[in-house]
């Protein structure tokens, strides 16, 4: 799985229509999609799942009004739950080193095609040894939390399709691997980073019920292209999907993260995040070498009719343009834009107001999933 700064070749959105998932703020909610797809296409597509005409219609009409170049954009009739691609969307896994002569999951996604009446074994097989590019077939059980996930989880399935792009079924032993985008960051190098409050946990919002630690890492291992695999503790307070680290620590170069780190003792953050940053100071990259870690700060806290929301700039966007950052109306926007702009001097650091996004529990990252370019990388 490549890192997010390598070049892409489009991002995925879901365009919005869930109106539960921000009840009684969702009409300035498909604007911020528009100025989040403005940022986007003039260095990549944007590909944008739809569920009928009237949806598509309803988009253009949006896109258009905010000074999006609708040639940059192209549209996919694949009805969705929610608007959270991060999560549900493709996750795109391309050749290289890790998987010499081959993709992990070959031999299962070969037998899959078959019952499934799809292309003899050989074909297939011509078919993935000529592709860059494949999509890893996660299952989605929307956060093991709501019970509304089904057509969300037939879109990797769908995209593999339109694009002809093998799709490679992610299992552990005779069951499939359910996994979140947002709940893994990857350096391109072979290491990965979780938490153990996501991936591990058997009581809250269980994802594979019954597997360990061991079982996990080899299934992020085999599926993913990686060789090394780093567990923090817990997310943040508000985080409806139970410790995505998408809003707690991110990868910006393969040796360097970012760390939210929480200053008010009193916060519920404080604890959580300070046990995160001395796991970290303990850990190995691939190659054995430290992880250099900086801080970033968290915004005051949110809070609509009493709920907490999971404000964090740790959930900014890396695309081929620009660097994409949720802010808050906060003090700290201003200092989180300049910290990530320490590390992204190839491209503009730019904020897109978040206050009514993240009502709906998440914000850019959840919202994109990037599909890498088969060009070779430089």
């Amino acid at each position: 799985m490549p890192a997010e700064w390598e070049p892409h070749e489009a991002t995925w959105i879901g365009w919005p229509h869930n109106r539960t998932d921000w009840p009684g703020k969702f009409t300035p909610i498909p604007w911020v999609y528009g100025e989040i797809a403005r940022k986007l296409v003039p260095r990549e597509i944007v590909r944008v799942l739809v569920n009928n005409r009237q949806h598509k219609a309803r988009a253009r009409r949006v896109l258009g009004r905010v000074g999006v170049d609708l040639r940059r954009v192209e549209f996919f009739q694949f009805p969705t739950n929610r608007g959270w691609t991060r999560d549900f969307g493709p996750i795109f896994v391309r050749r290289g080193p890790a998987a010499p002569g081959g993709v992990p999951g070959l031999e299962a996604s070969m037998t899959k095609r078959n019952r499934d009446g799809h292309p003899p074994r050989v074909a297939v097989q011509q078919q993935i040894a000529s592709s860059e590019l494949a999509i890893v077939r996660f299952r989605f059980n929307a956060w093991a939390k709501y019970p509304d996930w089904q057509m969300d989880d037939k879109v990797p399935d769908r995209v593999a399709e339109a694009l002809r792009c093998p799709l490679l079924p992610a299992r552990v032993g005779h069951h499939d691997f359910v996994l979140e985008g947002g709940s893994v960051d990857v350096n391109g190098r072979g290491t990965l980073i979780t938490t153990e409050e996501c991936l591990l946990d058997s009581k809250v919002q269980v994802r594979n019920r019954g597997l360990g630690r061991q079982q996990i890492e080899s299934a992020l291992k085999a599926n993913l292209g990686v060789s090394n695999v780093l567990w923090l503790g817990c997310g943040i307070a508000g985080d409806d999907t139970h410790g995505h680290v998408d809003d707690v620590c991110r990868f910006v170069s393969a040796g360097t993260v970012l760390l939210c780190e929480e200053n008010d003792s009193r916060d519920a953050n404080y604890v959580p995040l300070a046990e995160n940053r001395e796991r970290l100071q303990g850990m190995r990259l691939e190659n054995g070498s430290r992880i250099e870690v900086i801080a970033l700060p968290m915004p005051a806290p949110l809070y609509v009719d009493g709920q907490r929301l999971p404000a964090s700039y740790a959930n900014f966007y890396i695309a081929n343009a620009a660097v994409l950052v949720p802010t808050f109306n906060d003090l700290n926007d201003r200092t989180a834009l300049g910290i990530l702009g320490e590390f992204f001097r190839d491209r503009p650091v730019v904020g897109i107001h978040a206050v009514d996004l993240v009502w709906g529990l998440g914000t850019l990252h959840c919202l994109t999933q990037q599909q890498p370019s088969t060009s070779k990388m430089s």
